[in-house]
């Protein structure tokens, strides 16, 4: 009876009853950490990850996208094997799926926030810090904007300027597109206009729309002469990459469809009011034959309440983005440290950035240099500079091998070097 007992007691302290079930945690995830799963009350799966050495810190993270489909618990699974080195570094980990696809940065906020309220109430940690990737970066500026709760931010590849401007640039591929290529909608088809991304009815496919791009474009090494100028007048007009130029399409079609059609009642946010374009062998034409349209005021208004951003952050806030990037330009990082200088908060902000040409993730020793930087930053107000991140991360580089390519020097131009403004 007493060795029952005992183990009782044990698995009372091992299994606390306000935990979730226990679940087998991802391939990157340390062997000795333990993870949990579940799916909160507004239906949001989660996954929460804890290191058998835990510094008492949980980090709560805000994923990008938005996914466009229904929430599923292999998001935040995903979300976790990306971002182990979290919890290798000591931090426990929570991740939420958000409680439906689509867009909507205040609904993404508010389910990050249910998040750290569901981990904190479980787990008791001293601080919460919270990490922000891509569109996540957007939903987690905006989180600590709108809640109170978090000691510190790490914004990463982030999409900060917002949603009324920070999609501008896929605006105008999506018009520059159809000018030369005239295929999305195609002459015999329903035609629309093209800020709805899609007509509501249609049934185009991602791999529907790839097909359309390689018949207009043509692919690598299996191009003629005139789908050459023309990929090189798309390119050169949008400052869009070539290895990204399906996936920004993708965007501008399927979530401008689903933020028109599904979020603003298929009222326009958008414009290309003004736009001078730029680059191409012909500008004359290009300019006279591409689509104009005007937003609707009120659903831009919309669109810009649910996602730009104030600048209003009262805790540390570092941001880390690849000069390179090539789905989330760096120009980003400028329109939000101008909107957090004219909220007077610039002493909030550090802002650091890599030499990668890379969008999803960086390497594992950058994001321990950036967390030691910003805890200490943090705990005890030593704020950071670029040169100091630089310099602490080869020691963790020594742990994971994986490379250091700060670039301490460099400053993004303005996002209107890169983004025609609207008028």
């Amino acid at each position: 009876m007493n060795v029952l007992l005992a183990f009782a007691l044990a698995a009372s302290v091992t299994t606390p009853a306000h935990l979730p079930p226990a679940a087998p945690c991802p391939a990157n995830v340390p062997a000795d950490a333990t993870c949990y799963e579940g799916r909160d009350t507004n239906g949001a799966y989660y996954t929460i990850a804890v290191p058998k050495k835990w510094n008492k810190t949980l980090v709560v993270h805000s994923h990008g996208g938005p996914d466009l489909g229904d929430p599923t618990p292999e998001r935040t699974r995903d979300d976790l094997n990306r971002w182990a080195v979290m919890v290798k570094e000591g931090y426990a980990w929570a991740g939420t799926s958000y409680r439906r696809g689509g867009y909507g940065t205040r609904m993404a906020a508010e389910d990050t926030d249910n998040l750290r309220r569901l981990a904190g109430a479980m787990l008791k940690p001293h601080k919460v810090y919270l990490h922000g990737q891509s569109w996540g970066g957007n939903v987690a500026a905006k989180t600590i904007e709108l809640y109170r709760g978090y000691d510190a931010a790490l914004l990463t590849s982030g999409v900060l300027a917002g949603g009324s401007r920070g999609y501008d640039y896929r605006v105008d591929l999506r018009v520059v597109y159809q000018y030369y290529c005239g295929n999305h909608p195609r002459p015999s088809e329903v035609q629309y206009p093209l800020w709805q991304g899609l007509r509501p009815g249609s049934t185009m496919t991602s791999a529907g729309l790839r097909g359309r791009i390689e018949e207009c474009l043509g692919t690598a090494g299996n191009r003629t002469a005139a789908q050459q100028q023309k990929l090189d007048d798309v390119l050169a007009v949008t400052k869009i990459p070539e290895e990204t130029l399906s996936s920004h399409l993708n965007f501008a079609t399927f979530t401008f469809r689903d933020i028109v059609h599904n979020r603003l009642g298929d009222r326009n946010p958008w414009s290309n009011t003004g736009v001078v374009y730029k680059g191409s062998h012909d500008d004359a034409a290009l300019n006279a034959g591409v689509e104009r349209f005007a937003a609707d005021p009120a659903a831009r208004a919309e669109l810009a309440y649910d996602s730009d951003l104030t600048g209003q952050i009262d805790i540390p806030v570092l941001s880390v983005h690849a000069i390179g990037d090539p789905t989330a330009f760096v120009e980003h990082e400028s329109a939000y440290r101008d909107t957090v200088r004219k909220a007077g908060r610039s002493n909030h902000l550090v802002q650091t950035f890599t030499t990668e040409a890379t969008h999803s993730a960086f390497s594992d020793s950058e994001y321990a240099a950036a967390m030691q930087s910003l805890a200490a930053w943090e705990k005890w107000g030593l704020r950071p500079n670029p040169y100091l991140i630089a310099r602490s991360c080869p020691s963790h580089d020594q742990k994971y091998g994986t490379g250091c390519f700060f670039d301490p020097r460099y400053r993004p131009n303005s996002y209107e070097s890169r983004v025609a403004p609207r008028t």
